[in-house]
């Protein structure tokens, strides 16, 4: 039998092991996904040693990146990892993050440039996803540190955003939002940019988030992560299990979200 799971720090939250055991179950394989709350970032290898295949999530997708063998491309460009296989003794990473984001935003029509709130693993990737569609890129974050590493595109702290510039698309990719009262940075700056936005799009799921909640009285078409949850798990557990049954896989992990 094989094992998987998710790993990360708070992970006791996480819906992947419902979406991935339900779609083991519907394709008869002989497998089983867990969750495993790390807390030491040092113990990663050692872990993840421990399973045939893992789910990299908050804060170790960059540790992820670090302690693989062979890294796919678009991990490479990216700079961090979400789905990391043992094969052979070595680490595999990948990244499904920018795949099921892609996914996500496909009904988003005529995004010329986008906002990215937050500078970690996960703006990497939906920044890396944005670029390659050839759409322009601004990352903004409330501290420089993570931004001296995203060269490649145009980064500003939260109180130098251009506030009358126009972004088709605004995403947070910050835990704000977790929490009913929290926005990713001052209101005043929000609505100055939803002001002059079509879409607005939050990686946190499954919860009608302030940052949502302001971008609609803005008239903004909004979305949050459950669909981005979902691809990424779809592709994730193709490479798991090297199954390209893409529409069963989605079927069953959306069944298993909707269960109560």
């Amino acid at each position: 039998m094989k094992l998987f799971a998710v790993i990360g720090d708070p992970i006791v939250h996480s819906k992947s092991p419902r979406m991935h055991n339900n779609a083991l179950q519907v394709l008869m394989k002989n497998a089983v996904y867990t969750r495993y709350h790390l807390k030491d970032n040092a113990k990663l290898k050692e872990i993840v040693n421990f399973f045939n295949g893992v789910n990299i999530t908050i804060p170790f997708k960059e540790e992820a990146f670090k302690i693989a063998d062979f890294k796919d491309k678009s991990v490479v460009d990216i700079g961090c990892a979400n789905t990391l296989l043992n094969k052979n003794n070595k680490i595999y990473a990948y990244n499904t993050d920018y795949l099921g984001f892609l996914k996500a935003i496909d009904n988003f029509c005529n995004i010329k440039n986008a906002l990215i709130l937050g500078a970690g693993g996960t703006a990497r990737a939906l920044a890396f996803a944005l670029k390659i569609k050839n759409i322009q890129v601004t990352i903004s974050n409330r501290s420089s540190n993570r931004l001296k590493h995203l060269s490649d595109y145009e980064c500003c702290l939260y109180s130098n955003l251009n506030l009358h510039k126009k972004f088709d698309l605004v995403i947070n990719t910050t835990s704000a939002g977790l929490h009913d009262t929290d926005l990713p940075c001052n209101e005043i700056i929000l609505k100055n940019i939803f002001s002059n936005a079509r879409y607005a799009f939050d990686v946190i799921y499954g919860k009608n988030t302030p940052f949502l909640n302001l971008a609609k009285k803005y008239n903004l078409k909004t979305k949050d992560g459950l669909d981005m949850l979902l691809w990424q798990g779809v592709f994730a557990f193709e490479l798991f299990l090297d199954c390209k049954k893409t529409k069963e896989i989605f079927k069953a992990m959306e069944i298993a979200l909707k269960l109560p």
